[in-house]
């Protein structure tokens, strides 16, 4: 597994989670970084991404809450998830993409409580 996430959790509505994804191999500001999730019975839907042209692009339902960024240094991506809802929870992947991988964290569970 090249890409380790940490950070999920349970959590109540309105409150914040910080998620991680350390990266094994070296990260390069021109890969593409990003956040997927995918709640029970439903297809795996992107959140938000930084894209190899740096632009950064969000889901339309987390706009506002949540912030993609990235440490090249630490060779780390975070995913800071704000006013969280109930309809946020599921398990969320890390995906890197270069021109020779397309890495894939193992998932974390945020579980969002009302």
């Amino acid at each position: 597994v090249q890409l380790q996430a940490s950070g999920g959790g349970l959590v109540q509505a309105g409150g914040s989670l910080r998620l991680s994804c350390l990266y094994s191999r070296s990260m390069s500001s021109s890969y593409a970084v990003g956040w997927y999730r995918q709640a029970p019975g439903k297809q795996r839907e992107l959140v938000a991404m930084i894209n190899s042209d740096r632009s950064i692009d969000y889901a339309e339902s987390v706009k506002g809450r949540f912030t993609i960024s990235r440490d090249i240094g630490r060779k780390t991506m975070y995913l800071q998830m704000n006013s969280l809802k109930p309809e946020d929870t599921a398990v969320y992947y890390c995906n890197i993409k270069s021109r020779a991988y397309n890495d894939w964290g193992q998932g974390t569970q945020v579980t969002v409580s009302s």
